[in-house]
């Protein structure tokens, strides 16, 4: 079905087999993510091992070489042979290990940053990994949060959702979960709906999981993108028309000098090994080499300025940039926020010394290492009974993180190193 802005609420459970207010049994979960495999984008542009050394040994300037090696070892000219085989197997090692690295690299970022949602499952709110998301999950939607698959909503109270990214719309959309009649609404216009990529701006919301991974309208741009070709730099160009001239220009000038030589009776063995000798003088054996040691040593100075090149011909036009416009949040920060400092009437607290840990962290119980007056702990009280964020265990035992919008999570984090029970301020009580 590809009509949910057009199914009711009633319907969509139905059809998904979830309980709008129960989500997905656990069990239920599994069995969805095995049938339909993880809630991730299909990345067409990684490359591995045995991929990035063809494209160092398919270069025109190289196979120019390698054709020049093998006559050369076929006439028995083994020490040119040999000297230009090292020439290509430097060339091919420095690219192979510069990009292999960058590679890696990105890699690893990429999970570094795997985003998680909060979800219902079994009647209980959890954080997963998105990647686990399945078709039926009952998604909870904040401000400042990531779509993390297609969704139909069912819940919303004052959500918009910034949609540039994917259709181009400068304003954040109004939601609603009112079922539009006709099924071929254009994809901006489907306001009841909310998509992979897109960021909610203002308020929050419910949604139901629809499609995931590349099934999603994100999904299918990706798919687009994965058959565009790669345009090669203008250095590539260069050095490609460079390589084609000069083995034109030494395959004109061998033959000329052999047919020449045999016009005057010389042998052919003799003039076979002087025509290739002579192709091979035109090849500038060491410029391929040249070009790899110089743009490696640029990769060199702009990975110290944090940048990491993944194709060495790129650092031809990165080098160049002087602007990069950027999203922040989740790409240069990690969407995570903590109160710091808290000055009201006069009286300051600053929390930057307690920050010792990458996630927002707190033990509960233990008291508070502060000498405050009463209104800093009446304004962290106020933060924290104003707030639908919640602190949930960490990996490390007797650790809390919160979980829900960062800013309220921080809020909640706050009042908990104040030394404020937090049950205690649930139920009435300071």
């Amino acid at each position: 079905m590809s009509d949910w802005h057009s199914t009711s609420t009633e319907d969509l459970a139905s059809a998904l087999g979830v309980d709008l207010s129960r989500g997905l049994s656990a069990a239920e979960a599994a069995q969805r993510l095995e049938r339909d495999g993880a809630n991730e984008l299909v990345e067409t542009g990684g490359r591995g091992p045995w991929r990035i050394l063809w494209e160092q040994l398919t270069a025109t300037m190289v196979l120019i070489l390698v054709a020049a090696a093998v006559i050369s070892a076929s006439l028995g000219d083994f020490s040119d042979a040999a000297a230009i085989g090292a020439i290509v197997v430097l060339f091919a090692l420095l690219g192979f290990v510069q990009e292999y690295r960058a590679e890696k690299a990105m890699a690893a970022l990429k999970r570094l940053a795997i985003p998680t949602v909060r979800v219902v499952r079994d009647g209980d709110v959890r954080e997963l990994p998105a990647r686990e998301l399945v078709r039926g999950d009952v998604v909870l939607l904040e401000a400042g949060g990531v779509v993390p698959a297609d969704l139909r909503l069912v819940e919303c109270a004052g959500l918009k959702i910034q949609e540039a990214a994917l259709t181009g719309e400068s304003e954040p959309v109004d939601k609603h979960i009112g079922v539009l009649a006709a099924s071929d609404v254009p994809l901006g216009d489907r306001r009841n709906l909310a998509f992979m990529g897109t960021v909610a701006t203002y308020g929050r919301g419910r949604g139901v999981v629809v499609t995931t991974g590349m099934r999603t309208e994100l999904g299918r741009i990706a798919t687009l993108l994965g058959q565009v070709k790669d345009e090669p730099t203008p250095l590539q160009t260069r050095l490609d028309h460079l390589g084609k001239v000069l083995a034109g220009v030494g395959v004109g000038v061998a033959a000329l000098v052999f047919i020449l030589g045999l016009l005057r009776d010389e042998s052919i063995r003799d003039m076979l090994l002087t025509a290739v000798s002579i192709a091979v003088a035109v090849v500038p054996e060491g410029l391929p080499a040249v070009v790899t040691i110089t743009l490696a040593l640029g990769a060199q100075r702009m990975l110290r300025r944090r940048a990491l090149i993944r194709k060495l011909p790129a650092v031809e036009t990165l080098g160049s940039v002087t602007v990069i416009c950027s999203d922040k949040t989740g790409t240069l920060t990690e969407n995570r926020m903590t109160v710091t400092v808290i000055d009201l009437a006069g009286h300051r607290l600053e929390l930057a010394g307690e920050l010792r840990h990458r996630l927002p962290t707190v033990e509960p119980g233990v008291p508070s290492p502060f000498g405050s007056p009463p209104s800093l702990g009446a304004l962290l009280a106020a933060g924290a009974l104003c707030n639908d964020a919640r602190l949930a265990p960490n990996s490390q035992a007797g650790r809390w993180h919160a979980v829900g919008d960062p800013t309220e999570g921080a809020l909640l984090v706050a009042a908990a190193r104040f030394g404020l029970d937090l049950d205690a301020l649930a139920v009435g009580g300071i």
